[in-house]
């Protein structure tokens, strides 16, 4: 018989895991995780920095834990490096894995020649050299990135009902597949010389890996 405030929190199935961490959390803090659950989730749109500073200096955790629960909340439910698309996919439940497949089958539909890789530990596709196009499973929706700012900007007017951020472009777990939006998002970065506006950066790369999974640096 489950312990009383235990009972929801599932088996650490590798090491990696966040759950690892909250048997730990529970003993030391005397309440059960679905409290500080709860808490952080009352925070809103609270930014990652603003979440641990709330555990660590309101609540008295340290760094280790407060990540752990941040990182679980922002969908980030392990911090295992995946080796391969199939494993990340594994990883974010059939609801996500399916419309992220319905995406990246889309795009090679047509452009074909685009190679599904793992890179800042997310799904990407790639030609060539260069990265094109990103997707990333979070806690409540998915997040698209052409890895050009300039494509986010060009298309604008098609992107107006979504919520879009300087990189990114947030879509619900269950968006109905708009090949039409994805070959735009695609196509302008086939072009000669690259991107829209010369090759995609490490830099871009690394900031869409950080906001979207934090699972690489965590």
């Amino acid at each position: 018989m489950p312990k009383s405030g235990r009972r929801d929190i599932p088996k650490p199935a590798a090491s990696g895991d966040r759950v690892a961490h909250f048997p730990a959390i529970e003993k030391k803090h005397g309440k059960p995780v679905s409290h500080w659950l709860k808490l952080l989730a009352d925070l809103g749109d609270a930014k990652y920095p603003e979440q641990i500073a709330f555990l660590r200096e309101h609540h008295e955790f340290s760094q280790a834990h407060a990540n752990a629960l941040v990182m679980y909340v922002r969908g980030s439910t392990s911090s295992k490096r995946f080796a391969t698309p199939a494993e990340y996919l594994a990883s974010v439940g059939p609801a996500k894995a399916k419309t992220i497949r319905a995406i990246i089958a889309a795009i090679r539909k047509k452009h074909p020649h685009l190679e599904l890789v793992m890179a800042w530990n997310v799904p990407m596709l790639r030609d060539g050299d260069r990265y094109v196009f990103g997707i990333s499973a979070l806690t409540g929706h998915l997040l698209m990135a052409p890895w050009d700012a300039n494509v986010l900007k060009l298309l604008s007017a098609k992107l107006k009902s979504y919520e879009v951020n300087k990189k990114t472009v947030k879509i619900p777990i269950d968006w109905k597949v708009d090949a039409a939006l994805l070959d735009a998002l695609i196509r302008p970065q086939l072009s000669i010389g690259g991107t829209a506006k010369g090759a995609t950066s490490k830099k871009t790369s690394r900031k869409f890996s950080q906001k979207s999974t934090r699972k690489s640096t965590r």
